[in-house]
């Protein structure tokens, strides 16, 4: 009784602590989330500031290059020198459209507007010649226009007829932007707030749909950069203020508005979300830590971490001792496993490598062996003295013809390793080719009565590596020539032409390819029926074919007829010639 006393104050205690310390935390959380969320928006609207401060800069320049341009075209001085109003409008239509800006204004010498163009089109010019006046306003300056509610920022720069140093002013030209609703929307979208652009108080260009916030940002109650909390009918805003022209009598004011109580308000619910997971975290996680609290506990992670390491190879990973009897006795079990494991793989690899390496060097000698018989063979014969020039000739080709085939091996066993783009492509007749490797397969004694003969409508060229594409053909030749009978066996060489190009098929009339390696005919040291295969003829075969773009599959395999089939890609082929026509491969 006392023991279940204890346990439960124990457990009381634990809840009412992690009870006590989670409502802090929450407490402290919505807090600090609340003061990070302001930060981030006064962060936001600062950084909404600066960028269209940047960006006003650049237009400025921008503007004032396009102005001075402008003010030394030949054309322009022409226009203002012609001092008629209606031949300066005409004209300067050009050059506004030229410009690239959204106004062009023209003022003479009297501060008259002779030329008046902006974007949208057909605004009063009205408003700017009563801002005007009747007087000049200074050059190479900054201004402010405002015309059929548009507003423009300006740079006006003056017009010579000459150098500006001791030439006669003609007038001044006069190039801006607008502040419109594009750009209120791009100083807008990067803080995810509102913008309105008002000018001597009255709003210009705004993204603010609610009335009473429109009348907060136009009535000048926010009246410096530094962000500012403001409550407009019960909800909460933190705005910015920008004066755009503080050197003029009439103030352009930029306010940037985001709303506060959207940007809390996922904090509430987060926060009911949260006490509630939390209350029942808390019950849970008393009652599991304490049933699950005991000595055995670190050890086993630490197993199953050791486990998991295992399972990525890390048969190092330190196991620490301790726990109950039952814990240590499997820790230790697991060791020894992991032991034998580590030695029983070693073993495996070592096994592995010297069986590759073991059917590397027998695949080898067995290609290397006949070619070399018949290089030691017709060696002796050319001892002989009593020989004529003409048998010597013969020996000395077979001989030639055995070092070639050699070459031709070494060659296949470095093909796996090279790059597609070692290929060395020119356009050969594909009857040509295909006769070639057959009369290399019939140098083989032992196929010498297999019928070879190749079917194809006419001849057809593509454009391949002559050398390996022969070797492919020759190596599909020889191993139907294996499998069929060598007495009165039939190998045929099919070529057609398809949609996507040019399809080669050796079909041959054995017995098949046995079932059990269909699906790996393919993989290195493969081989079936042949005491001494080398098992990669086939596998430098695809290699070759998907250099080329093509694929090299088993197309089908039944007692009487195998077919093997080459695809090569339309990009492949050449032109079609004669079929009488022949050119000489490997020769």
């Amino acid at each position: 009784m006392g023991e279940t006393r204890l346990r439960t104050k124990f457990l009381v205690a634990m809840l009412l602590t992690s009870a006590t310390l989670t409502i802090l935390t929450l407490l402290v959380v919505q807090r600090t989330m609340a003061v990070r969320a302001r930060q981030g928006i006064v962060s936001d609207l600062e950084n909404s500031v600066e960028s269209f401060r940047t960006q006003q800069v650049e237009r400025e320049a921008t503007l004032r290059a396009s102005a001075q341009l402008l003010a030394n075209l030949p054309i322009l001085k022409a226009l203002m020198t012609s001092r008629h109003a209606l031949t300066i409008q005409d004209g300067s239509a050009e050059l506004f459209h030229l410009s690239g800006r959204d106004l062009l204004a023209l003022i003479d010498t009297s501060g008259q507007v002779v030329g008046f163009h902006t974007n949208p089109a057909n605004l009063p010019r009205a408003d700017i010649e009563q801002m005007l006046d009747g007087k000049l306003p200074s050059a190479k300056t900054l201004a402010w226009w405002v015309t059929g509610g548009h507003l423009y920022e300006v740079y006006l720069e003056p017009i010579y007829f000459g150098s500006s140093t001791n030439g006669s002013p003609l007038g001044i030209v006069a190039v801006g932007y607008e502040i419109n609703d594009p750009l209120a929307r791009q100083v807008a979208k990067l803080a995810d707030s509102n913008v309105a652009v008002s000018y001597g108080g009255k709003v210009v260009v705004s993204t603010i749909r609610d009335d009473r916030t429109l009348d907060f940002a136009k009535d000048g109650r926010v009246r410096n950069e530094t962000p500012t909390d403001v409550t407009v009918g019960g909800k909460k805003f933190v705005a910015s203020s920008i004066v755009l022209n503080p050197d003029d009598t009439v103030p352009v004011t930029m306010v940037v508005v985001k709303s506060y109580d959207n940007a809390i308000a996922f904090l509430r619910t987060l926060r009911d979300e949260l006490l509630v997971i939390g209350i029942v975290a808390v019950v849970l996680g008393t009652l599991l830590v304490y049933v699950l609290a005991r000595t055995f506990t670190r050890p086993l992670e630490r197993l199953a971490a050791g486990v998991s390491a295992l399972g990525t190879g890390d048969f190092a990973f330190p196991l620490l001792p301790g726990g109950g009897a039952e814990v240590v006795g499997l820790t230790g079990a697991f060791t020894d496993m992991r032991t034998r494991l580590r030695e029983t793989q070693q073993s495996l690899i070592e096994s592995e490598r010297l069986a590759t390496i073991g059917r590397m060097a027998a695949s080898i000698s067995h290609d290397l062996r006949h070619p070399l018989t018949a290089v030691l063979a017709n060696a002796e014969f050319l001892a002989e003295g009593q020989l004529s020039g003409a048998q010597r000739e013969e020996l000395y080709l077979e001989i030639r013809l055995a070092v070639n085939r050699l070459t031709d091996l070494v060659d296949s066993l470095l093909e796996l390793s090279r790059p597609a783009q070692a290929l060395t492509r020119v356009d050969v007749p594909l009857d040509i080719m295909i006769e070639r490797a057959i009369e290399l397969v019939h140098a083989h004694p032992e196929f010498q009565k297999v019928t070879l003969r190749v079917e194809m409508a006419r001849s057809i060229e593509a454009q391949v590596d002559a050398r390996k594409m022969e070797r492919v053909i020759y190596n599909l030749l020889l191993n139907a020539c294996q499998a069929v009978k060598p007495t009165d066996g039939h190998v045929i060489a099919r070529v057609s032409e398809t949609a996507k190009g040019v399809d080669i098929r050796i079909v041959d009339d054995g017995p098949g390819v046995d079932a059990s390696i269909r699906t790996k005919l393919f993989e290195p040291f493969v081989s079936f029926g042949k005491q001494n295969g080398t098992g990669l003829g086939l596998t430098i075969a695809q290699k070759i074919v998907q250099d080329h773009g093509g694929y090299l599959e088993l197309e089908s395999s039944t007692p009487g007829e195998t077919v093997v089939l080459i695809s090569l890609p339309r990009g492949t082929m050449g032109g079609e010639k004669n079929s009488r026509a022949r050119i000489d491969v490997g020769r």
